[in-house]
């Protein structure tokens, strides 16, 4: 089944770019707002929630494209769909020149409200962690 494109922006209020790329980009950053556990291991993200030593849930990612203080696009290991990726990019707002996480994201028709749901709390969790 073909999936659909998910396009989110979100404000943020910090306005240093380095400090957002090392939370989207590493495994540190990553574990402060998305998942309890991440761990890379050339050029794969193994993110989990939940307890590694109780119930949890683990999914692997391959980082397809890295580019500092810009971009970051994964595709999940066992994707289908090759045309299917999810993907954090750093923008700036030209009116007030605080940053914005751009988002892109892929699923199925009837999954995409939850996506977006998923996607606010992250964001959310990102904000409580950071300050952004």
């Amino acid at each position: 089944m073909a999936k659909k494109r998910l396009n989110l922006e979100y404000p943020l209020k910090g306005r240093q770019p380095d400090l957002l790329w090392q939370l989207m980009s590493t495994d540190h950053g990553l574990e402060r707002w998305l998942a309890d556990q991440v761990v890379e291991d050339d050029g794969v993200m193994s993110l989990t929630w939940g307890s590694p030593f109780g119930a949890h849930h683990t999914l692997r990612a391959n980082i397809v494209e890295r580019r500092k203080n810009s971009h970051i696009r994964f595709q999940w290991v066992d994707e289908e769909d090759q045309n299917a990726f999810w993907e954090m990019r750093i923008g700036q707002s030209e009116l007030t020149q605080d940053l914005c996480l751009l988002v892109v994201d892929y699923a199925v028709e009837e999954d995409i409200d939850d996506l977006h749901e998923l996607w606010d709390g992250n964001i959310e969790r990102l904000h409580q962690s950071s300050g952004y």
